[in-house]
């Protein structure tokens, strides 16, 4: 049986340590801020720097995948002896799914000895992140492609996508709300709560007047939602608010007796969209 290895793009925001333990093949995107085009994973502006740009007024402009790049990286994959099981960011965010399938069904052609499973995760940030996690749990106890790419499609309803955002003009930038809403909201202090659902799109589920409370109300939808579902990991990423992620983790701590977590930074690809003060809280539960 050929060894497969698990592929996605940046946008599953997982930390640079676990991509090199699990030996991840991690595809970029880019952005523009200003008249500087960055790579989201070549380091040259941290998450710290990017986020401080952003409360400075400089508004970064995302790009596509590049189709290139994946297909390189596919190619390699294959010389060097993988099959590929890819877990891509949310079609109903991104054309990033698309563009990997369509590159994927061309190298099926030229590579017929070769697998590539393309998955879309229906997910972002972290989501993405867990979603990949427990597909590595998968492959690390012997599973095969096909055995871990059926996994990961039945836990895709299960993985829960909870986030709240500081500043509603972000969302206004990328159309999720109006400007009068974004005005309004601002001046009452609302500040909303959003998941990303089934079809991997995102929904405003809330309005919360109040920073502490819509942290909390994170927290009381995991409750909600977690049922019979057992959660040894729960994963958090923020838009350079770590006191605030801090805060969400030691609640479930307080009230599910949960320990381990991932925390890590909203990549620069989704935080061009959300904005610094982003919390994203993720889990398994008995839906979205």
């Amino acid at each position: 049986m050929k060894p497969y290895i698990i592929s996605t793009d940046c946008m599953a925001d997982l930390p640079a340590d676990f991509v090199n333990e699990h030996n991840i093949s991690l595809h970029p995107l880019y952005y523009l801020m200003g008249d500087t085009t960055y790579s989201a994973l070549d380091g040259t502006l941290s998450e710290a720097e990017f986020y401080a740009k952003m409360r400075n007024g400089e508004m970064p402009t995302t790009m596509a995948s590049n189709p290139e790049f994946i297909r390189n990286s596919f190619v390699k994959n294959i010389q060097d002896g993988y099959d590929i099981l890819h877990i891509s960011f949310s079609s109903g965010l991104s054309s990033s799914y698309n563009n990997t399938e369509f590159t994927a069904a061309e190298l099926r052609e030229e590579y017929p000895d070769s697998k590539i499973i393309v998955i879309d995760s229906l997910s972002a940030s972290l989501g993405q992140g867990l979603i990949i996690y427990y597909a590595c749990k998968k492959q690390a106890e012997g599973a095969t492609i096909e055995e871990t790419a059926e996994y990961v499609q039945k836990l895709l309803p299960n993985v829960c996508q909870h986030f709240t955002v500081n500043d509603l003009f972000h969302l206004h930038r990328g159309g999720r709300v109006s400007k009068a809403t974004a005005i309004l909201g601002t001046i009452a202090n609302i500040k909303p709560v959003l998941h990303v659902d089934d079809a991997g799109k995102l929904i405003n589920i809330a309005k919360i007047r109040g920073r502490k409370r819509s942290l909390t109300t994170l927290v009381d939808n995991m409750g909600e939602l977690m049922g019979n579902f057992e959660n040894p990991i729960v994963f958090i990423s923020h838009g350079d608010c770590l006191e605030d992620a801090e805060f969400v983790k030691n609640l479930i701590e307080e009230r599910f007796g949960i320990h381990q977590f991932m925390i890590n930074y909203v990549g620069s690809t989704i935080g061009a969209h959300s904005g610094p003060g982003t919390v994203a809280l993720f889990f398994l539960g008995e839906k979205r």
